[in-house]
């Protein structure tokens, strides 16, 4: 009876010894997972961390392209609006030159030179026409629509009038004032080879070239420029068209 419960206090003890490393075999194992889970938990963390700077870089790297694109875009608006402007200004102040003549002798064309008799120009005693002057007096108010139409209609019903050659250049001018460029380039092209000897023909060359840069064709503008210098070396167009292929 001794010898049975001997036995069975030892079996206890040995079970128990049992258990107990089975439970800290399992803790350690526990303890390693939360390790090892803990450690993926980082990595997994730290990837993420990584991956949004790396984004948030280059989010701001295209917006600073892009910035950097508009500044550009701006400075070249800036230098197009300046140069629009300005061209502008030399458009009016040139006009205002032009029309200058008219204001300062009244109703009738500037005198002629160079032939203009021939050429079909009025001289300054040639008789004025109603028409013709009303579309001059639209000139001077600064009425280029009217007075384009004005000069039109006065071309088509009196093409044998004296005053068609001077009324072919104010027309021409009229849509230049209008930036009806193609249009006026046309006419002032059609002037100068049926009135090459008219006191208006190097004005209608330098004009055409104007209107040509104005356009942004240089390199025709450049030609027509020389042209006016080569057919009219000593005019004041001339000198004024040389001025500009200076500044091209």
């Amino acid at each position: 009876m001794k010898r049975l419960t001997l036995c069975s206090a030892l079996l206890l003890v040995l079970t128990g010894c049992a258990t107990t490393g089975d439970l800290e075999e399992t803790r350690r194992q526990l303890d390693q997972v939360n390790r090892q889970a803990s450690t993926r938990l980082n990595e997994v963390e730290s990837k993420l961390s990584n991956e949004k700077l790396l984004e948030m870089v280059s989010q701001l790297e295209a917006m600073k392209a892009e910035v950097a694109k508009l500044r550009g875009d701006v400075e070249v608006l800036n230098y197009n609006l300046q140069t629009t402007q300005k061209r502008q200004n030399d458009l009016y102040n040139d006009l205002d030159g032009r029309l200058g003549h008219l204001e300062n002798s009244g109703a009738k064309p500037m005198p002629a030179t160079h032939g203009d008799a021939a050429s079909g120009s009025a001289d300054g005693g040639a008789a004025t026409s109603p028409d013709y002057d009303k579309a001059l007096n639209l000139l001077r108010a600064r009425d280029f629509a009217k007075a384009a139409d004005a000069l039109r209609g006065f071309i088509e019903q009196n093409p044998q009038a004296p005053q068609v050659a001077e009324a072919t250049y104010w027309l021409g001018v009229s849509h230049t004032a209008l930036r009806q460029y193609d249009a006026a380039i046309d006419i002032h092209r059609r002037f100068v080879e049926r009135f090459p000897d008219n006191h208006f023909a190097p004005e209608a060359l330098r004009n055409i070239g104007n209107c040509q840069r104005d356009l942004g064709q240089m390199d025709q503008a450049k030609a027509t420029y020389k042209r006016l210098i080569k057919l009219y070396p000593k005019t004041d167009s001339a000198q004024k068209a040389r001025q500009q292929l200076a500044k091209m």
